[in-house]
């Protein structure tokens, strides 16, 4: 039996037999289908790093970006369906909107992936609605924070810690250290194990994102793509922002050259 209007089975959007949930399975589909994104929380700071697919030789560069800005000192990355990614940016920046007028202070980012954690589960629950088929990456700047008798939010920046989370399309959320989404995701998680994330800056991690991006994309296989990078570091004090252009291709050129090292002496 379907659903008036909606085109598909209400059956799928309860629980089979064995207790599997297939159209949250489905979701999961779509974002093994999407290109690679990594996240690393550094001593001090966060990196973000995509591999987005270029469909099109015609796109403009720049264009459909997957890493977007929700406040100024947090952002996230999806990898899935691009047009779930921006309706979830938009209900993220509500979220550190909402909590600001009521508490007058930024919002924590675990406070935030549980918030987002939610949402994403309320759209499991309804035969009206589908998963949303993207998994996100959370990542911010956690700073102690003070309200002196005013709204007016007074910050210890340089005292503060990083913060990366990932959701799940079925609600569930975690904290990591490093975490790698999308059809790469099990090479990169392997390549994530051998850094020293405690010790690695913020900089320094850039040539290591940029590395795994690259390592994990198949040129026989794969479309061309762009590597979109944003950090939060004291660079960029402590605000997430798109890595400077010129940081982001002496990175790029590091991590080439290390991996041409690499065939080498595998050769």
């Amino acid at each position: 039996m379907s659903s008036i209007g909606t085109g598909y089975d209400l059956s799928t959007s309860t629980y089979s037999p064995d207790g599997r949930i297939f159209q949250v399975e489905y979701a999961n589909k779509a974002v093994e289908n999407s290109g690679t994104v990594i996240g690393l929380r550094c001593k001090d700071g966060v990196v973000l790093a995509v591999e987005k697919l270029v469909q099109s030789k015609l796109l403009v560069p720049g264009a459909n970006r997957r890493i977007a800005t929700i406040d100024l000192h947090a952002g996230v990355a999806t990898a899935g369906l691009l047009a779930d990614g921006r309706h979830l940016a938009g209900r993220a920046r509500d979220e550190c909107e909402n909590y600001r007028e009521q508490y007058h202070s930024r919002v924590p980012m675990k406070i935030l992936a549980e918030r987002l954690a939610n949402y994403f589960q309320a759209y499991t629950l309804y035969s009206s609605v589908r998963p949303f088929g993207l998994s996100a990456l959370v990542a911010g700047w956690d700073a102690p924070a003070t309200v002196e008798g005013t709204d007016e939010l007074v910050e210890k920046r340089s005292e503060g810690k990083p913060a990366l989370y990932m959701v799940e399309p079925s609600g569930t959320f975690w904290g990591y250290r490093g975490i790698a989404i999308g059809k790469g995701k099990q090479q990169a998680k392997t390549e994530i194990e051998k850094l020293d994330l405690d010790n690695l800056t913020a900089e320094e991690a850039l040539v290591d994102a940029a590395r795994i991006i690259h390592s994990v994309h198949d040129d026989t296989k794969d479309k061309d793509f762009e590597l979109e990078m944003t950090w939060i570091s004291p660079k960029s004090d402590w605000r997430h922002q798109l890595v400077p252009k010129e940081l982001a291709q002496e990175a790029e050129r590091k991590a080439k050259e290390i991996i041409d090292q690499a065939n080498e002496m595998e050769e």
